[in-house]
């Protein structure tokens, strides 16, 4: 299998994923989408006879748009551009999983700061405001008071660009400290960890302890109604429980669901491979060995 890697910068998570395909002795071509020019007419020779693109791209607008290319001429690309575009924006990822019937948060989006604060006057003390395209937890805002909503909003109002008087209001989810992120391939997952930080950010990003989590059936169906409702591919699936009680006599949680507040489609696993027994890169060069075969499959019998 020769396989092309569409990368920006090379991370541990790609450094793991190469090292796997390398071990089993796969071709690898490394796409650096900074020197690349991508003509709407020929494809560049990096992309000359390869069976797979994966996108590891660390910037959504080139994941984006380089995968529009990939697909164009004619590279099967993991994950596609229709995902990348789904997942990249918050707006895209939340119609998707409401369209999919996926508990998700509620949400409101708004065009002037005065309708902002309307919708975070409805949802009430403490709500959230998210940038629509971002990630890492950055520039994500937990508002909890009026005062503190107009300072922001006056405040990203100012920034300049487009996207910062695109305002993502979202309800508040009053998780127990901790919420769930799972790797997963067209809805199967992989392996799956918790996220716990004493701050109501829980990202790994931002310092969260981790842990092995054990997916029960419901969290099995969510993923994989959430990565059907984006297109499925290798995603990071990100839950939190939701309507958590009392701690049971045994010292156990207690709650009535999850809720599905993100679907990540360049999904990092190396805080994952550290903390399960699964060996996430091998895992996930199954699956592309998989997709590979598949594609090849389709060619010969079209």
């Amino acid at each position: 299998m020769k396989v092309g890697l569409l990368y920006s910068r090379i991370r541990r998570d790609e450094k793991l994923l190469l090292s796997e395909l390398r071990e089993r002795d796969h071709e690898i071509e490394k796409i650096d989408v900074r020197k690349q020019q991508f003509n709407i007419h020929e494809a560049p020779e990096a992309f000359e006879d390869l069976d797979l693109v994966v996108d590891r791209c660390l910037a959504t607008s080139r994941s984006v748009y380089a995968t529009k290319f990939a697909k164009a001429y004619g590279v099967p690309v993991v994950n596609g551009p229709e995902v990348a575009d789904t997942c990249a924006d918050k707006v895209n990822n939340s119609l998707a999983l409401e369209a999919a019937g996926v508990p998700t948060p509620n949400t409101d989006v708004a065009f002037t700061k005065d309708a902002a604060l309307e919708s975070i006057e409805k949802f009430g003390y403490p709500c959230v405001l998210k940038p629509v395209v971002g990630s890492w937890g950055r520039l994500m805002a937990k508002i909890d008071s009026r005062s503190a909503a107009e300072a922001i909003l006056e405040h990203k109002e100012t920034l300049g660009h487009y996207e910062h008087k695109i305002f993502y209001v979202q309800e508040f989810v009053d998780k127990p400290g901790r919420d769930m992120r799972v790797l997963a391939v067209d809805g199967e997952p992989i392996a799956a960890m918790v996220r716990s930080s004493d701050h109501w950010l829980t990202n790994a990003a931002k310092g969260a302890e981790t842990a092995e989590f054990e997916l029960d059936d419901r969290a099995l169906e969510l993923v994989e109604k959430a990565s059907d409702a984006v297109g499925g591919g290798l995603l990071g699936i990100d839950l939190m429980e939701v309507g958590v009680s009392e701690s049971d006599t045994e010292g156990g949680r207690k709650f009535e669901d999850y809720t599905v507040h993100e679907v990540n489609h360049t999904v990092e696993f190396k805080a994952l491979n550290e903390v399960t027994d699964v060996d996430v890169p091998a895992k996930v060069v199954d699956w592309l060995e998989q997709k590979a075969a598949t594609e090849t499959d389709a060619e010969v019998t079209a």
